[in-house]
């Protein structure tokens, strides 16, 4: 089932300054409430610059610091809240990765990344995650009063399987906090959006870190929301050919 909401996608600019950082997320959470929003998303690293020798430096445990301000903000703006994401430190290991939580500002959902972005593209960009962080482990999908919403983060948009999991455990709506760069960005970040929609038949929503010329990582920016509504006309579920292939998680098998 799904019913009409309202979704907010916060473009925020980034800072070296936690506390500025987390002030702004949560002035724009109520802004974004104030105009009705129902679900509300975050940037991927919106309480610090993006960046292997940052994430150490920034880590939280969490439930931390900036984890208590996304449920403030949520319960007193009785919002969804898709925490985009933030370094967490857990049992020595670093994790990039997003708490969503309820309009009783209680943590619903902690996701971290599952594909980490290591990328190597001569004369461009070297970017190397694993170099300091872990990969989580787990699918993650949660309810709310108007849809089933599946989450990942930025990496994890690039593999369709994914997606397709997502769709098949009736998520309407994939939510992806990113932070595309300036080489990546403007050749695939709307691409794979566009892809994702259009595959699954589901509406899909990145929130970007805003674009800052002089940081280390120059993030693309551009969130955006994409939807494909056309399950009536064009019924792809029902036409998979599921005895010819599948989209398995191993989850699921292991259970």
């Amino acid at each position: 089932m799904f019913c009409k909401f309202r979704l907010a996608v916060i473009q925020l600019q980034v800072s070296s300054v936690k506390a500025d950082n987390l002030s702004r997320a949560r002035r724009l959470v109520k802004e974004a409430a104030g105009q009705g929003s129902k679900v509300v998303v975050l940037p991927e690293c919106f309480n610090s610059p993006y960046g292997t020798n940052f994430f150490s430096r920034y880590a939280e445990k969490i439930p931390g610091e900036s984890t208590q301000v996304l449920s403030e903000a949520a319960k007193e703006n009785q919002v969804y809240l898709v925490g985009g994401s933030i370094p967490e430190e857990d049992g020595g290991k670093l994790f990039n990765t997003c708490t969503v939580f309820g309009p009783d500002g209680e943590v619903i959902l902690k996701h971290r990344k599952i594909h980490l972005f290591d990328i190597d593209i001569p004369g461009k960009i070297r970017f190397q995650e694993s170099e300091t962080l872990s990969a989580g482990n787990s699918l993650s999908v949660f309810d709310t009063s108007f849809c089933k919403v599946g989450v990942g983060i930025c990496y994890d948009m690039r593999f369709a399987e994914l997606a397709q999991l997502y769709s098949r455990k009736g998520c309407q709506l994939l939510v992806y906090p990113g932070a595309f760069n300036m080489t990546t960005g403007p050749t695939h970040w709307e691409l794979l959006q566009r892809a994702r929609a259009l595959d699954n038949q589901v509406y899909v929503a990145t929130a970007s870190p805003a674009r800052d010329e002089t940081a280390s990582y120059v993030a693309w920016g551009h969130s955006t929301v994409y939807l494909a509504d056309v399950r009536q006309q064009i019924p792809i579920t029902s036409q998979r050919r599921n005895d010819l292939y599948a989209v398995t998680s191993a989850q699921e098998g292991s259970s």
